[in-house]
């Protein structure tokens, strides 16, 4: 063999062997550090025995003979397949559902159980038909928050020995067989239809009832106004009423003291008179005296006898005459009247009837008002008199008055 050549053999085996051992080392380091991720965790075995847990990072194994089992510990989502299961009612009803698990403990899912979601999801599906086999159609229908709660229930003790726990469960469907649907439909539209003649019928009987309501309404108001009305026309003729009353008395005081003044007037008028004539008389006779002293005065007798009527004549005709204190003219200077006269024609009761007659003729306007005001109240209905009562109970309280004055 040529020693050149074999140089060249043994130089191109040192390299293969070089290149082996360097891809050895190579794998060696690969297969001795393992890398897990933040959200998870890695069972380590040896030979096949379990060894602990490689936390999140850079791990250093045994290369060769190491095998690593990956377990994520986020919550995961489960979809329960659709299951049929009849109910207490027997009514077949389908069903589907989602359960969020969490792995808390990697080593018992590890150890307990073969694959934890394949165990998780098959325990959900029975449990899932025997919660809806223990109720009525109804309660399946409508009480989802129950079924969730009671399949969670029936999770929760299994999956805490594979180290697993149910955080949720959400039933998303639960359909009933086509004919209970159809039988629901028909269901649903007569309570539709029933709820619609319902409706319909509270709605006429709340309009019969507004509709009633209202015409009560105008009803009432409609005899408040003609009660306030028949009111306002009773107070305005009440009030006329007053007014004209107020008139007649006033008037028929008038004409009462017009009259009894006129009559007092054709007394004095009568009495002035007669107290003239009276006057005249004396005259009369005081001036015949005289003519009868002028003819005794042309007789031849010397001495003459005069009765005293005659000398008191003379007196008063002299006095009249010349202004001398002879004797008192006790007939002529009667101007005033006697107190009896006074008191017969009632000259002392002038100025008083006077003043009734004003008082009477001033009406008092704010009194007529607080009456007229009362009447509108309706409290001073009854106390409203006709004019030829207030005249007649007048004529009645004055009656006994002129009689004594007439005595």
């Amino acid at each position: 063999m040529d020693p050149i050549t074999l140089q060249a053999g043994l130089g191109l085996g040192l390299v293969s062997v070089g290149l082996l051992a360097l891809l050895l080392v190579v794998v060696t380091l690969w297969q001795s550090f393992e890398i897990v991720d933040a959200y998870e965790k890695k069972t380590l075995t040896v030979f096949g025995e379990y060894r602990k847990l490689l936390e999140p990072g850079i791990n250093l194994i045994p290369p060769f003979v190491s095998r690593t089992y990956p377990f994520d510990m986020r919550t995961q989502t489960l979809d329960v397949p659709r299951q049929e299961a009849i109910t207490r009612d027997n009514s077949p009803v389908t069903a589907d559902a989602v359960v969020y698990i969490k792995v808390m403990d990697a080593k018992k899912a590890f150890l307990e159980v073969d694959d934890y979601k394949k165990a998780v999801s098959n325990l959900a599906q029975t449990t899932l038909r025997a919660v809806l086999g223990d109720m009525e159609l109804d309660d399946t229908l409508n009480k989802r928050q129950e079924i969730n709660a009671k399949i969670r229930k029936e999770l929760d003790e299994p999956t805490d020995e594979w180290g697993i726990r149910v955080e949720s469960v959400e039933v998303r469907e639960v359909n009933p067989s086509k004919d209970v649907q159809q039988a629901m439909e028909q269901q649903t539209s007569a309570e539709r239809r029933r709820r619609a003649m319902i409706l319909e019928a509270q709605g006429e009987r709340r309009s019969a009832v507004e509709q009633a309501e209202g015409d009560k309404q105008s009803n009432i108001i409609r005899a408040q106004g003609e009660k306030q009305s028949q009111i306002l026309e009773a107070q305005g003729d009440a009030i006329s009423t007053v007014l004209r009353a107020r008139s007649a008395i006033i008037r028929a005081q008038g004409e009462k003291q017009s009259q009894i003044l006129e009559a007092q007037g054709d007394a004095i008028s009568t009495v002035l008179r007669a107290r003239s004539a009276e006057s005249m008389g004396e005259r009369a006779i005081i001036e015949r005296g005289m003519e009868t002293l002028e003819e005794i005065g042309k007789g031849e007798s010397t001495t003459f006898v005069l009765p005293q009527e005659l000398t008191s004549l003379v007196g008063r005709y002299g006095k009249a005459l010349s202004g001398s204190d002879v004797q008192e003219m006790e007939g002529l200077d009667g101007k005033e009247f006697d107190d009896d006269t006074r008191k017969m024609l009632g000259l002392d009761d002038i100025d008083e009837i006077l003043g009734q007659i004003e008082e009477s003729a001033e009406m008092n306007v704010e009194e007529l008002e607080k009456e007229a005001e009362a009447v509108k109240a309706g409290d001073a209905g009854a106390s409203i008199r006709s004019a030829d009562e207030v005249i007649q109970e007048m004529d009645d309280e004055e009656a006994p008055a002129e009689v004594e004055k007439e005595e």
